[in-house]
Order: C-alpha cells, then sequence, then structure tokens
C-alpha cells in the first residue's frame, strides 16, 4: 500500500501511513510521485499558523507519472495527449468556480472554498491519498494537469515547485518592469529566487537581493538568479542594509519586491524604493502578525503598492510554459535537495533552519 506523509497535531512530528490504491475517479487520474516539493508553507502548517483541517495529507507540491487515468480524461490542460507513464504536473488548488471571488471578481486565488492538495485535504477522508508527500496521489476530476516538457527534468520543475507561480501571478502579472530597471528582492527562499529569475526575464537590468543565510546568497548569485547581493549576515539591521543598498543604487529601486515573510520586512520594503515606484507584498503568506509602517513615506514618495496571494491553476500553466526558459539561463536543479520519503521530518527541519534553498521528498519507489 502506498505511504503518505500525514500530519496529526500541529507542532509535532510528520507519520508515514499506509493507505490502500482507490480506484480511479471519472476525470481523475493516479500519479506515481516521483518528488514532492517542501516549502515554508510546510514549515507554517506544522507550527499551526494556518487555519487547516487535522489530520492533513501533507505536500502541495509534486511531479510524477501517470499511473493510471480515469474515464474521460485523456488530454492534459493544454490538449496535449495523456498516457499511462507519461511525466506530468498538477496544479494544487482547485477553485469553485461558482462564488463571487471566482465569477464576479475573477479572482480565483482568492475562492473561499478552494480544495489545495496538501494544505486543506485529510488523510481520513477517501481517496486518502491526497498529497503530494505520498509514493502515489490520487487527483481527482477538475484538476489541472499539465505534462512536463521533454526539456524539463521533475528536479528542475519542483525546484520552484509553487514558487514560480506565486512569482508569476505576483511579479509577472502585478508589476511593470521595464527594460534597465533597477529591481530590490527582499528574501533568498524560493519564491525570492523565483521572483528575481522573472524580473531579469521582464528586462531588469540590475536585481540586487537582500536575504540570507549566506549559503542562500551564494547560491542566487552562482545561478544569476541576482546581479549583486546584500547578505543580511553581514548587515543585519535595516539601516545597515539601506546603507549598503544606497551605495549601489543611490536612487532607490524602481521596483522591491518582498518575499521575506517577516513583517518588518515591509517597511524596509518602502525606504528601498524610489520616487514613484512599485512595491509588491508577496512574502506575507501566513500571518505573522501586524508591523509599523510610515504611511507618510508611502504618499511622499507616491509610491505604487500591491498584494498578491497564492497562485491560481492558470499560473501554474504559464509557470510550466516559462521553465524552459528560466533552465536555460539559470542552475535549477544545483538550489535542490533531495531526502527519501522516511526522512521527512529531518527535511522539514532543514527547510525551517534555513539549511537548504529547497528540499523535496523522494519515494524510494519513484524513477525520473
Amino acid at each position: 500500500m502506498p505511504k503518505l506523509a500525514v500530519l496529526t497535531e500541529f507542532n509535532t512530528s510528520i507519520e508515514l501511513h499506509e493507505f490502500p490504491v482507490p480506484e480511479v475517479e471519472p476525470g481523475g487520474a493516479l500519479v506515481d510521485v516521483a518528488l514532492g516539493g517542501i516549502c515554508g508553507t510546510d514549515v507554517h502548517l506544522r507550527t499551526g499558523h494556518l487555519s487547516v483541517p487535522l489530520p492533513i495529507a501533507m505536500g502541495h507540491e509534486g511531479v510524477g507519472r501517470i499511473r493510471a487515468l480515469g474515464e474521460g480524461l485523456d488530454t492534459d490542460v493544454e490538449g496535449e495527449p495523456l498516457a499511462v507513464g507519461d511525466r506530468v504536473v498538477w496544479a494544487n488548488n482547485i477553485p469553485c468556480g461558482t462564488c463571487y471571488e471566482c465569477l464576479v471578481l475573477k479572482e480565483p486565488t482568492l475562492c473561499q472554498n478552494r480544495k489545495i492538495y496538501g494544505i486543506n485535504r485529510t488523510a481520513t477522508d477517501a481517496p486518502h491519498l491526497q498529497g503530494g508527500w505520498a509514493e502515489t496521489i490520487s487527483l481527482e476530476a477538475g484538476t489541472t494537469i499539465i505534462k512536463l516538457p521533454d526539456t524539463v527534468s521533475f528536479e528542475e520543475a519542483i525546484t520552484l515547485g509553487c514558487a514560480g507561480p506565486t512569482a508569476i501571478h505576483g511579479v509577472v502579472e502585478n508589476l511593470s518592469i521595464e527594460p534597465g530597471s533597477v529591481v530590490a528582492v527582499q528574501g533568498a527562499g524560493p519564491v525570492g529566487l523565483a521572483s528575481a529569475m522573472y524580473a531579469k526575464a521582464m528586462g531588469a537590468a540590475q536585481v540586487i537581493l537582500l536575504g540570507g543565510p549566506s549559503s542562500r546568497i551564494e547560491v542566487a548569485l552562482k545561478i544569476g538568479a541576482a546581479d549583486v547581493a546584500i547578505d543580511m549576515d553581514t548587515y543585519p539591521s535595516a539601516e545597515e542594509r539601506l546603507a549598503a543598498f544606497q551605495e549601489i543604487a543611490a536612487r532607490g529601486a524602481d521596483v522591491v519586491i518582498e518575499c521575506a515573510g517577516v513583517p518588518s520586512a515591509v517597511a524596509e520594503a518602502i525606504d528601498l524604493a524610489r520616487p514613484n515606484a512599485q512595491v509588491l507584498v508577496l512574502g506575507q503568506y501566513t500571518d505573522h502578525g501586524p508591523t509599523a509602517i510610515n504611511p507618510h513615506k508611502i504618499t511622499k514618495k507616491q509610491l505604487k503598492m500591491f498584494g498578491s496571494w497564492g497562485f491560481s491553476p492558470a499560473h501554474y500553466v504559464k509557470y510550466i510554459k516559462s521553465l524552459p526558459h528560466l533552465v536555460k539561463n539559470h542552475d535549477l536543479s544545483s538550489i535542490l535537495s533531495t531526502y527519501d520519503l522516511e526522512n521527512v521530518n529531518d527535511a522539514l527541519d532543514d527547510v525551517a533552519a534555513g539549511r537548504v534553498t529547497k528540499a523535496a521528498l523522494r519515494p524510494q519507489t519513484s524513477t525520473d
């Protein structure tokens, strides 16, 4: 029976449970997982920072091979034929399509009824295997399934897991980055790296990364995600970072993208911005509490402030279509650290401590 990583209580270890392989439902699919990505949200899930049902079938990022196809499912979302053995990825959320947010606002990312694999699917409810930290995942009808491009490996696709589509939604769709722009990115995790890569793809002349630890800064520079970096280990205070930043970009940044996930980073973003700049708050996915800002600076600088929450299946499709370009320009797989599924707690601890830039779980039965 396939194993699934399950969170039974907050602030406890993840457990591996076994469940029978379910029958594939019409319009759905069974996928043997090759890699299940771990991101900062998973750390927050374990500590109870999100209101979610328990026990959770963990893992909201995944790639794998089709094991079985349900009746009526013969193509992916782009119309490409699907067959058993095909390499696929899937969007982790299914918006309801009928609520005010979906229909009137046309913002499925804000749908209050979204089903999200690995976040609000419980292991106790059939078909149980509804998380990506598993040997097999059961994808229900309505899931956005995409064939992986032949030029992209499982490792390259999972490296930016949910960070890539998050950056597509926040950076590509919200911001205007003109050729020659100076872009400041706060945070050196996967969302920060993805945002930096897309900023460069949009024409930024200089991407300045502010973050830590030093190991992540080194990775960002090595793969060309950023042109220059300000290491928080060297410049621990906001004042020191601002002074160092102004030596590089005296007028400030044309665009500031906050991906740090620390509330105080928002005030720092306002200071980094030049007059009439754009500031995107992308990193505050979970609620870490309020922070002090000076709204006068927003007014005096005439800043354009944006907020962006998660991503929809459409953003995930755009991310997968952009992967061949990203792979060509950045060594994505060098960012990734893989762990056996049985070592899920070690992997999660390493992500929480910042010892790795990106981690993924590899079931022992998986093959690329």
